[in-house]
């Protein structure tokens, strides 16, 4: 229920930016502005999160709001174990991957992160799926992301764990430690080894 409402309330967020960006009354942005506030509190109050902080992780609105890109490397090693990296956000395991910076493609930016967390240079084999995160059962989150999820496969380099990770390693997917759910889901990696293997078309949603 809780997750059903915070989508929504994410939605009315994104009406009020886009409300505040395009509107030249300033009664109406003031209004806007309220409902701003108020989606906020509520966001704060189902997601046990200050106010403050949820305002802080927002940058300010000056275009129409849109979803963020998440992208996320698959890598094999000839044992069909999965290539991980540990974070020191929460000490959990995922695979490598994280928000795709401007002026870095899709590819660029996956293929940066698996080298800064992991160690390993590698390239692109193709696209498995792309993620709409609230179709997934993930924690409660603030924003709308898409997640695309790239098979890859290592060119070099050497296991080493990234300056901002805990940890690098492979790991059976019927041993794996403990994930950040935010990032990753079991569900999803049993997935994307499924469609690694049988070629199927690209995954969406």
């Amino acid at each position: 229920m809780a997750k059903s409402t915070l989508e929504q309330l994410k939605k009315l967020k994104a009406l009020a930016d886009t409300g505040l960006v395009y509107s030249e009354n300033g009664y109406d942005k003031e209004r806007y502005g309220q409902i701003k506030r108020i989606v906020l509190d509520l966001m704060a109050e189902i997601t046990d999160t200050p106010v403050e902080k949820l305002m802080g992780s927002f940058a300010p609105v000056e275009e129409y709001p849109t979803v963020k890109v998440d992208v996320r490397g698959f890598v094999l090693n000839e044992k069909d174990e999965v290539l991980m990296a540990k974070e020191s956000v929460d000490g959990k395991w995922t695979i490598p991957g994280g928000w795709a910076d401007i002026g870095d493609t899709p590819s660029e930016a996956v293929l940066k992160e698996i080298k800064e967390e992991t160690g390993f240079d590698a390239k692109i084999v193709r696209l498995l799926a792309i993620y709409d995160k609230r179709c997934h059962p993930h924690p409660p989150e603030q924003y709308y992301i898409y997640k695309l999820m790239f098979l890859c496969k290592i060119t070099g380099g050497e296991l080493a764990r990234g300056f901002d990770m805990l940890g690098a390693d492979f790991f059976s997917l019927d041993k794996l430690p403990e994930l950040s759910e935010d990032r990753i889901l079991k569900s999803q990696l049993q997935h994307l080894f499924e469609l690694s293997k049988n070629k199927a078309d690209v995954y969406f949603d």
